[in-house]
């Protein structure tokens, strides 16, 4: 196996292409402001649009240094089971059924505590 392989040059690491005759974009370096305190500097093109947020190394979100505000992101308002239940349900039909599960539990009781009362 050893005997098929190439020998002499290292591919994964080295490439065989220069950096001659080449010209490279205009950069620019873009600073970034974390709420806890981290700035993190990056290079961007000069051609490039600059994202608004960028994930700081803490995992927070950090802010472009002098540019605008994020644009907030449009959100659900949150659904609890009772707003559920009220979509499938009115409110007298709500106190209806819990009216006849009331009386059905003090039924129970009641038949219960009578079995007891008789041993």
């Amino acid at each position: 196996m050893a005997e098929r392989s190439l020998r002499g040059t290292n591919l994964s690491a080295l490439s065989m292409e220069s950096d001659e005759n080449v010209t490279f974009s205009e950069r620019q370096i873009v600073r970034y402001n974390c709420p806890q305190g981290h700035v993190t500097e990056l290079p961007f093109s000069v051609e490039a649009e600059l994202p608004a947020l960028w994930e700081c190394r803490c995992g927070a979100e950090a802010k472009l240094e002098n540019g605008p505000e994020p644009e907030a992101k449009k959100t659900k308002p949150v659904r609890t089971h009772w707003d559920m239940l009220l979509e499938r349900r009115s409110i007298p039909e709500l106190e209806e059924l819990l009216e006849e599960r009331l009386q059905y539990l003090r039924d129970r009781r009641g038949t219960a505590t009578k079995k007891k009362r008789a041993s």
